[in-house]
């Protein structure tokens, strides 16, 4: 959600902190601003909307030069997208007195405090949650001897809920304090200068030397220190690390959109998240696999807890786990786990997936599995991220970073990170012979090839979508493995199309959703493998028929040489001939295509669609 950029050092602090902003645009927003000291007053400029409205209003009212500075980008929560909701917020007082805040997460006991607050004689000027503890760090601040740091100790253990706070006092030029709670906060470490950020991306083409933040944690920067304590003072362990990864990485590298770059570095991002992983005894190894096999051998039940498109590649790895290994695996959305007083325990692995690794439900059914006894181990991407850290094992995707909110390689590498450890599990159990184990993985390091050649051939995909521009809803059916892959089709449309659409178990269309169909419906249809599954494959000739009685126009994902379906589809677009469960490594691929062309036809803003964050970082 909202991004956050801290500096202090030698270089203009507005040119460092916009161009962090810039680089978090990913991230979704819809105000932004920026704060600075100078010549020990404070300067703060603010706007709703984009990024290039702030950069406008700087145009019109420049700030005056400074090296010390913050910067966010907002997402609403407390209060809707205006100019006075917009942060940084200010305490009272002239522009040599007044502390500026920036803020990411919830703050939940806010109205409590903004009404003790309001009874010490404190107004208002705006509707957030944030506001408070600019007026709280300025109520405390004379007490702890001007001490920014201490001020931000004593707020924080007043504040429940989830956030990340950064802020900067006139009377201490030169220094940056932030604090975070169930929300990402990371420090870049340069050389005379140093950063705070919610993303390393903010950054990176600065330094690629990092520090994570732990739970419960405030760091004081200034340009040649960086200090952490916890929330009582106590000096803090911190874990340093290094971006594996550049500036250039983030950028569009010559695409028109992320999406479309991220789409095409699917095949290398595949590639990535496979390399490695066999030791030189032949036997799978895992990074960061903190479990022993002893642990694995007594597990008894498998939990995939995660959001949106993470749980779509839970529901793929369902199919492949319970086929290897032979225990039963449940898919919850994080969001409903903690809530329903799941049955977890010491026999119980839960994999939480998360291409940030700090996406809040997430992150809270992790804790609440972990409360529970339960074994954990976290599917991430962002190396040192919050659930990783706290899992007790970790499966790392590889993938780089994903600027276009709507996942493309995130959930290929998610599939194929859960598919490397249900293999694990069957290794570790003695559920699969090494050869059988060998045959698989050979089967997945084709991938790479056979996601590159769905790529050269989807033109023809595009121009569908652009033909089906006007449509106002499209369903798509699947089974068995096809079926996450026809919700994670739908659940693309609605992200980047703005339009109805959904994705159905095949079996189920006489059950109800058949009634959505009529004349001229398009439907998507992942059509398994006649040779691979041709049960299923006469089951879904059948379902087709059924829908096309009924006026339905087919668009049919079919691989190489399934000539049963050619009949029977309006259009086909045709997919390698891959084993079943390597399928939605190849049938998603034509789907992401088809959702971007559409938005684009649409006019829609591709990478940064409405009212969408990349990372969740709120319950």
């Amino acid at each position: 959600m909202c991004g956050i950029v801290g500096y202090v050092g030698q270089q203009q602090a507005l040119e460092v902190v916009v161009s962090g902003l810039r680089r978090l645009e990913y991230r979704g927003y819809d105000s932004a601003g920026v704060a600075v000291i100078s010549d020990g007053e404070l300067a703060v400029r603010k706007k709703a909307g984009k990024l290039t409205n702030l950069e406008s209003l700087l145009g019109d009212d420049p700030l005056p030069a400074a090296t010390t500075g913050i910067g966010h980008t907002r997402w609403a929560t407390h209060g809707g997208p205006t100019d006075a909701n917009a942060h940084p917020h200010v305490s009272e007082g002239d522009a040599r007195n007044a502390v500026a805040v920036i803020h990411n997460g919830i703050i939940e006991n806010f109205a409590e405090l903004r009404s003790e607050l309001a009874q010490a004689g404190v107004e208002m000027s705006s509707e957030t949650d944030t506001e408070v503890v600019a007026h709280m760090l300025a109520d405390i601040l004379p007490a702890t001897g001007g001490d920014l740091a201490a001020a931000m100790r004593q707020v924080c253990q007043r504040l429940t809920g989830a956030f990340t706070l950064v802020a900067i006092d006139p009377a201490c030029p030169g220094v940056v304090v932030g604090a975070r709670r169930n929300s990402p906060l990371v420090v870049g470490i340069g050389a005379g200068e140093n950063f705070l950020a919610s993303d390393v991306a903010a950054f990176v083409d600065h330094t690629k030397d990092a520090l994570e933040l732990g739970q419960d944690q405030v760091v004081t920067l200034t340009a040649d220190e960086v200090v952490v304590t916890d929330f009582e003072g106590n000096p803090a362990p911190v874990r340093p690390f290094t971006v594996d990864w550049d500036a250039s990485a983030a950028e569009k590298g010559g695409y028109d959109l992320f999406m479309l770059k991220e789409i095409a570095e699917q095949p290398k991002a595949v590639a990535d998240a496979l390399r490695g992983r066999v030791g030189p005894d032949g036997r799978l190894h895992l990074d960061e696999m903190r479990l022993d096999d002893a642990v694995l051998r007594d597990i008894d039940k498998v939990v995939v807890v995660a959001c949106g498109t993470a749980a779509h590649a839970g529901l793929v790895a369902k199919y492949a786990v319970e086929h290897w290994t032979r225990i039963p695996v449940e898919v919850e959305l994080a969001s409903e786990f903690r809530y329903r007083d799941p049955i977890v325990g010491p026999r119980t692995l839960v994999i939480a997936i998360s291409q940030s690794g700090e996406t809040m439900d997430t992150l809270m059914a992790l804790r609440h599995a972990i409360a529970q006894g339960a074994r954990t181990l976290a599917i991430c991407n962002t190396v040192g991220s919050t659930i990783p850290r706290e899992a007790d094992a970790v499966v790392y995707t590889y993938a780089g970073p994903e600027i276009a909110v709507a996942s493309t390689k995130a959930f290929l590498t998610q599939i194929i990170a859960a598919y490397l450890v249900g293999l694990y599990l069957a290794q570790a159990r003695e559920q699969l012979d090494p050869s059988a184990i060998a045959r698989i993985l050979n089967e997945l390091a084709d991938m790479p090839q056979k996601v590159d050649l769905v790529l050269d051939t989807v033109e023809p995909v595009r121009a569908l979508a652009r033909r089906f521009a006007d449509a106002t809803s499209v369903l798509f059916i699947g089974r068995n493995v096809g079926y996450p892959v026809a919700l994670e089709g739908a659940l693309k449309l609605k992200e980047l199309a703005y339009m109805h659409a959904e994705g159905f178990a095949a079996g189920e269309l006489k059950h109800g959703p058949i009634a959505l169909i009529e004349e001229g419906t398009p439907v998507v249809v992942i059509v398994p493998s006649p040779v691979s599954s041709p049960l299923l494959h006469d089951k879904m000739l059948s379902n087709v028929q059924e829908v096309r009685a009924r006026g339905a126009l087919i668009i049919a994902i079919a691989e190489e040489g399934d000539d049963r379906i050619t009949p029977y589809a309006d259009h086909c677009i045709r997919v390698p001939a891959v084993p079943a469960l390597m399928q939605p490594l190849v049938s998603t691929v034509p789907l992401q295509v088809f959702a971007c062309e559409m938005a684009t036809a649409k006019g829609h803003d591709v990478d940064q669609p409405r009212n969408l964050a990349k990372s969740v970082t709120v319950e």
